[in-house]
Parts: C-alpha cells; structure tokens; sequence
C-alpha cells in the first residue's frame, strides 16, 4: 500500500465521501474502524455541531478520521481553526479555496486532500501545498463537474506529482481495481456508504437508493454553477423545467432550499434531493461498513487474479 496511508494509519486505501447531513459520527467511525477513512461532513453545520461530531467519533473509535470543510460555507474559518484544535488528522475540501488554510494545517499534522474536478484546480492545489487530491468525476452524487472519472483521473495523475485519490462512480472492486490502473492510490466512496447499517439517514433514503436502476440518477441546477447529480422525482423534474424556462437563479435557490435535509432526515424522496450517484443501480443490499469494504476489497483481488492472465 501506498506510503500515504500508512502515514495517515489506516488499513484500507478507501475515504468515504464528506457528504452533508449524512457523514455523522456513527458513520464515520464505522468506516474507520473497519479500516478506512471515516469523514465527518462540516457543510453548513454549525460549528459546535461539528464539534460534537468529532468528539462522538472519538467515543466510538481510536482509529484516524476526517473532516470535509465546505470553505464556502459561512463559518469555514471557524471549522478550518477547529480541526486543528480536535487534533483531527485529515481535512477534505470542496466547494472553494483552502489555500490560506493549508500551511496551519500542515503545522498541526493534517493531511489536505482538496477535491479537484480539472486539471487546471489539481495544479493549483498541489502549488499550495496540499498533501494528495481527490479526482473526482462527474458519476458521483451531489456536486458534480464535467469530465468522468475514467477522463479525468490520469490526466490529474499525470499533471500533478502528488497522490491522487479516485472518486465518481466508484462502488465494488472491480471499480477500485480500475482506479489503481488509472494511477490513483485509492478511492473515495459515498453513494455505496449511503445504505451502510451504520449511516443514520432515512430508510426511504436508503430504499430509494436500492431501488434505483442505471438510468435513475440526473444532473440539475447546471444554470446555478453548482450543478447537482440526484435521483429522478418531483423536484429534479421541476428543477430540469426551470432549466428549459430560463428561470431566475432565485427561483432554484427557493426550490432547493433545505431539499437535502428533508430526504435525509424526514425522508420525502419526492420533493427532497436524493442526492446519489451513477452507481445506484449497483447496488442492492444493506451492509455493514466493514461488510462493504472486505467486499470491495475481495472482489479487487478476484479482478486482479482473474486478469493477470493477459500479461503472463
């Protein structure tokens, strides 16, 4: 394995995604006590939410985790101050610049991993220092970019000298095997986690999630600049409507507003925003986190040993 994990301590190349209102405590520690990197999602938390949440994990688990800052949230200074504080051994970023973060970071012992869509973003975040990169694809749920993982990630991996992570449409071994052919040291994973025993969200999230088939997941919200991969139902047909009217950018933020949160926590998988990606219709059965990452794990060296025959 890659030295960077063994830096960090864990026993599996594998990161579960940061998602929002869904990477708590319990599915943090789960991940990491079944040997991957546990992440706990800051998003628009307040900052003593966040807090709680890595002294929970803490309760629940000796093993290193994470910590996803949203750096544009409102008080992504704060978050980026309290890491550090909670002796937190790795900060995931999206959705900004942790440039003016990095070398506090650094001083503490955090390992940086920013979350890159392009090469241009992955050759900015290794001058500012960062320790490894995320490339993520455009299969993935929730933020999205344009290019998919199979492009962008050894374009990223060539562009940079750092470690790059793989992440986007990534859910069994045969997917993780094609991430360390392409170059990257591991893999992140969210949508899979996602209907983990140990992840808290509603239970019509989760079915909603293994009932999906290949073709159920959509990009909305492109207009806005953030746009989001979900699964198909009342909202993302209005929010796609929108798109075709030319609406107001106001009028997105209104649809959408507090979406995520009422799949999650109320589960209405109507009108809330299912958040999700390609790969749902893989999936199929409820695990525990340690179940999922043996699997993967088995299935990799089955891909590994069924295929080393073409190169003898």
């Amino acid at each position: 394995m890659d030295k960077f994990w063994k830096e960090i301590g864990i026993k599996y190349p594998i990161i579960q995604g940061g998602m929002a209102w869904v990477a708590n405590h319990s599915l943090a520690a789960a991940v990491s006590n079944a040997g991957g990197l546990g992440i706990i999602a800051a998003a628009n938390a307040p900052t003593s939410y966040v807090r709680d949440e890595i002294r929970k994990t803490k309760e629940l688990t000796n093993k290193p985790f994470g910590v996803n800052i949203m750096l544009l949230s409102d008080n992504a200074e704060e978050v980026a101050h309290l890491v550090c504080e909670e002796g937190v051994k790795v900060v995931t970023t999206g959705a900004g610049n942790p440039g003016k973060y990095i070398d506090m970071w650094k001083k503490n012992g955090i390992k940086v991993i920013p979350v890159v869509p392009s090469v241009a973003l992955a050759k900015r975040m290794e001058r500012y220092g960062a320790d490894a990169l995320i490339a993520e694809g455009h299969e993935a749920g929730g933020h999205v970019g344009e290019l998919t993982t199979m492009a962008l990630l050894p374009q990223v991996v060539d562009a940079v000298n750092i470690p790059v992570i793989a992440a986007g449409g990534i859910g069994d071994g045969r997917g993780f095997m094609a991430a360390i052919m392409l170059g990257a040291i591991g893999v992140q994973i969210g949508t899979r986690f996602l209907v983990a025993k140990e992840c808290s969200i509603h239970p019509a999230y989760k079915e909603r999630v293994l009932k999906a088939k290949d073709i159920d997941t959509v990009v909305t919200g492109r207009p806005t600049g953030h746009p989001v991969r979900i699964l198909r139902n009342q909202l993302s047909r209005e929010l796609l409507k929108l798109e075709k009217m030319a609406a107001p950018l106001e009028k997105y933020e209104e649809l959408g507003k507090g979406a995520l949160s009422r799949a999650v926590k109320e589960g209405d998988v109507n009108k809330g925003s299912v958040m999700a990606g390609q790969i749902s219709g893989m999936i199929t059965k409820e695990q525990t986190c340690a179940e999922i990452i043996e699997e993967i794990f088995n299935e990799a060296k089955q891909v590994l040993t069924k295929n080393i025959e073409y190169f003898s």
